[in-house]
């Protein structure tokens, strides 16, 4: 029997291991901007094409690579990072394992132009598809230049299951702010499609967080420190007014890179206790600093995820110490945590005076009469005639009628149907009592109704102008979203544009959205086009249109109304369930009812 076992060729094993580090665009980003920062650059420029499809360009003023090593870069497991087995658990680069720029030049067309300070001349490098094409001198600027075009050319089957350019460029976004928040002493760029996005000058935390998610973001940051032997923590919570239903500015970052644990969102989370509504989760920007030997990051390729030593100990050092934030900005009920306990004593010693009569001044002492009582101070004296009085008046008045205010409608006491306190309603539909949402019943027939209708345009809302235009103020993040959106809102009801650079100017808002709801409805739809459509995000805001006027309107509302609705509904069938599997109405038990008495 012949051997079956062989060995992959180079271009073949890289494409596999592609798979891994390369899953979108945004995996190239992520690695050639920690390329940059590896190489000690003080300016770093991205450029995207296409959300990175057809382009993804890094641009940096680093330390540059030799003939030879940008050569050798393109080669598995050729880094310049580490050099045996021990450096792996002390770690201080962003990238070391070897693989990313082998990877993605299996699966596009990679071109490289480098140059070293004290070179006269740069090189150029071209491979297509893992395969070396030509290296040739270059005159350019000091630093690295990398082009990855054409993003899985090569393999039509991965490019097929790309998502739609609105969706890839966020999670390009995504990388470029964990990148740029944990390295505010960097200037970053970012371009897409030849439009500035974000353009961050070196600063402070701080100053990076508001260039990068807006200065409404600033009046709710607290700053977070604490500084002990093995450990450092410092960054930024949001007061509980911004606490968002969808996780958004969650940050984690170790020793300048970003990291997920749900283990220490949760320790997070518990220090807000008692402070957020129940599914709601609160912002956060957070710094560790520890040895590198008391972390592994090297769990995973896309280096997410990391392992700590003492996790527990981490995990109440981020409780006790955004708790005591907390306290100490008044967000939560504080024990005095920065009260001088020397203070209460001070204040009891005597006072030196600097008057002619010299001596001591102490505090002044208030006295209270504990026995006086306002109650006592003037009697008042009843005369028998005046009980005399009362009391006739009393026997005249007890056979009034009685009076004939009813406060119950007679007509929510009506033998079918009959509204409850709690705003639902019973009726009784043949032998069996129902209890009735009125709200889910009503969006089940307009959503049925907008299903029906031939016209998208027939189902649109209608519109209201306002007196006063408001304004709303994006950050860049929020202003690429509004782009993305802006055809469909006239449709919807909205009449807004930008009017200079990132605030947005509304003239009108749709039938039924009031002014006061208009800006957190607005921060709400920037949120939930979060990694949607814009089909599906038109799906999802109807459904949450419908959602809010139904819960609006039904409220409270007339028996003769709810009697059509409940007309309606039964012509739709009845049905028990909405799409989303709540339930319109439940049979009331009475029977279990009878076994209580």
């Amino acid at each position: 029997m012949s051997d079956i076992i062989q060995l992959l060729p180079d271009h073949v094993a890289n494409q596999i291991a592609a798979g891994e580090v390369v899953q979108r665009p945004a995996s190239i980003v992520k690695e050639l901007l920690e390329n940059a920062i590896d190489a000690d650059a003080a300016k770093i420029e991205l450029i995207l094409r296409d959300a990175g499809k057809n382009l993804i360009q890094v641009v940096d003023d680093g330390k540059g690579m030799s003939e030879t090593d940008a050569r050798m870069a393109f080669e598995r497991h050729a880094t310049s990072k580490i050099r045996g087995t021990e450096d792996i658990f002390k770690i201080v680069t962003k990238g070391f394992r070897g693989e990313a720029l082998a990877s993605i030049a299996a699966v596009s067309q990679v071109e490289l132009r480098t140059k070293q300070k004290d070179s006269s001349i740069g090189t150029n490098i071209y491979i297509e598809g893992g395969v070396f094409q030509f290296q040739d001198p270059v005159q350019t600027a000091e630093g690295s230049n990398f082009l990855v075009k054409n993003l899985f050319y090569n393999v039509p089957a991965r490019r097929k299951f790309l998502k739609n350019n609105n969706i890839e460029f966020r999670h390009a976004i995504d990388e470029f702010q964990r990148i740029a928040l944990a390295h505010e002493g960097l200037e970053f760029s970012l371009f897409h499609d030849d439009e500035p996005v974000f353009k961050l000058r070196k600063g402070s935390q701080m100053q990076r967080i508001v260039d990068i998610f807006g200065r409404k973001l600033q009046p709710q940051l607290i700053p977070i420190k604490e500084d002990i032997i093995w450990c450092k923590l410092h960054g930024f919570v949001a007061k509980p007014e911004g606490a968002k239903k969808s996780r958004g500015e969650q940050f984690l970052f170790v020793n300048g890179r970003y990291f997920k644990s749900p283990y220490f969102n949760k320790a997070v989370q518990e220090a807000f206790e008692g402070l957020l509504m129940p599914g709601y989760v609160p912002s956060f920007f957070l710094y560790l600093e520890l040895d590198p030997e008391k972390i592994d990051v090297n769990i995973h390729p896309q280096k997410t995820e990391v392992k700590f030593e003492d996790e527990h100990l981490i995990f109440a050092l981020l409780r006790s110490t955004i708790k005591r934030s907390l306290g100490i900005y008044n967000v939560s009920p504080s024990l005095d945590f920065d009260r001088d306990p020397e203070l209460d004593e001070m204040m009891n010693k005597p006072i030196p005076s600097k008057g002619n009569g010299g001596g001591m001044i102490r505090m002044p002492e208030i006295i209270v009469d504990k026995d006086y009582n306002p109650f006592l101070e003037e009697k008042t004296v009843v005369l028998p005639e005046e009980i005399q009085n009362l009391t006739e008046m009393y026997h005249q008045n007890i056979t009034a009628e009685p009076s004939k205010i009813n406060l119950f409608e007679d007509e929510d006491f009506d033998e079918d149907l009959m509204r409850l306190p709690n705003g639902y309603w019973l009726f009784n539909k043949g032998d069996v009592t129902l209890m009735l949402d009125l709200g889910r019943m009503h969006r089940l027939l307009v959503s049925e109704n907008n299903r029906s209708s031939s016209s998208a345009k027939k189902s649109s809302t209608n519109s209201h102008a306002l007196l006063f235009s408001l304004e709303y103020h994006m950050n860049e993040i929020e202003k690429n979203k509004y782009n993305s959106i802006k055809k469909y809102l006239p449709e919807l009801g909205f009449d807004m544009k930008i009017a200079h650079e990132s605030v947005l100017r509304i003239d009108s808002l749709p039938e039924g959205l009031k002014e006061t709801q208009a800006m957190k409805f607005l921060e709400n739809l920037f949120e939930i086009l979060e990694y949607k459509t814009e089909e599906e995000f038109m799906l999802y805001y109807q459904n949450q249109w419908n959602k809010m006027q139904s819960k609006s309107r039904f409220d409270f509302i007339y028996k003769k109304d709810a009697e059509q609705l409940i007309k309606d509904f039964t012509a739709l069938g009845f049905p028990e369930f909405l799409p989303d599997g709540k339930r319109c109405f439940f049979e009331v038990p009475f029977n279990d009812f009878k076994n209580k008495f």
